[in-house]
């Protein structure tokens, strides 16, 4: 329909539908973002503790060199008087049998030999550090790079989700959660670790998803799955994707799902937990809580799934 020449037309007020499909949008875009700032978060404390490490090492190093140092140039001083007092000619003139001035000499040369060895073998030994310390520096600052140029753009991803919060908010549609729920009792047929890993899940129910969470009181959904799994004795990695590389041996058939396993969408923006009888519980996107839902409902195509 065209409208009058000069007239406005007011845009159509947005509907819940439109309004989570746009969040919705967003969102796989967000998860993206988001599983990469964690990756570079990640990669950057292990720099920063190797970084520490080697430094450390390196700052002792250098201490145990210098004092060594010092020593052997004591020592030189002394062995240098001693031989001269040795190879003076009174000294000479002294000594009764001349094959003793020269072995007293060649002891004295002999440990000059042995205390410069040891000086060198330190300090190669400390150049090998530094290097590694150089290069421990290196990778610090890369991690860095790399998590301040992913902030830049998680930044901006926040601040369109920010908008559609508003407008969830006036809608009545944006579930804030409860960072003290006490969640739900699970009552399925789990055994072993898995049916720790989906206690624990399913008393995280009602606790809202945060970007980055990683408990108690908020998750994200990476978070959530770490979470669950530590509670049932498995140390998962941090991201998305990391988990699903962990897993690499560990893939299960969609047909053979059992309870506690992890379901990785298209593209790892996301992953959740089977919970059994074809229910996934999961920390699903900005706006909502963590939740148990039917996997037929959870709206995005699934690329596999793993078994911890």
């Amino acid at each position: 329909m065209i409208s009058p020449v000069g007239v406005a037309v007011a845009d159509p007020k947005p509907t819940i539908k439109s309004a989570k499909a746009k969040l919705e949008r967003l969102n796989a875009k967000a998860d993206k973002v988001v599983d990469r700032y964690n990756t570079a978060t990640e990669r950057e404390k292990k720099a920063k503790k190797l970084y520490s490490k080697l430094n450390e090492s390196y700052k002792r190093k250098l201490a145990t060199v210098a004092t060594l140092r010092g020593r052997i140039i004591t020592a030189a001083v002394n062995d240098y008087q001693i031989g001269a007092d040795m190879t003076s000619w009174p000294a000479m003139m002294a000594e009764g049998d001349p094959s003793g001035l020269l072995s007293g000499m060649a002891m004295a040369g002999q440990m000059q030999a042995e205390r410069a060895e040891r000086l060198a073998a330190f300090d190669r030994e400390n150049k090998g550090l530094k290097a590694d310390r150089d290069d421990a520096q290196d990778a610090l600052v890369a991690a860095d790079e790399e998590r301040e140029e992913v902030e830049k753009e998680r930044s901006e991803i926040l601040k369109l989700i920010k908008e559609q919060k508003k407008l969830l908010t006036k809608l009545g549609a944006y579930r804030t959660g409860n960072p003290n729920s006490t969640g739900i009792k699970y009552t399925g047929s789990a055994s072993g670790n898995a049916a720790l890993v989906l206690r624990f899940a399913f008393a995280q129910v009602g606790k809202p998803y945060v970007y980055g969470g990683t408990g108690p009181g908020g998750y994200d959904c990476s978070g959530f799955t770490q979470a669950s799994w530590r509670a049932g004795g498995v140390t998962l990695p941090r991201t998305t994707w990391q988990q699903w590389a962990w897993g690499a041996k560990r893939k299960v058939d969609m047909k053979d799902l059992q309870p506690g396993d992890l379901i990785f969408s298209e593209g790892l923006g996301h992953v959740t937990i089977y919970a059994g009888n074809g229910r996934i519980v999961h920390a699903p996107q900005t706006g909502d809580v963590i939740k148990v839902v039917k996997l037929s409902d959870y709206g995005r195509s699934v690329v596999g799934a793993i078994r911890p």
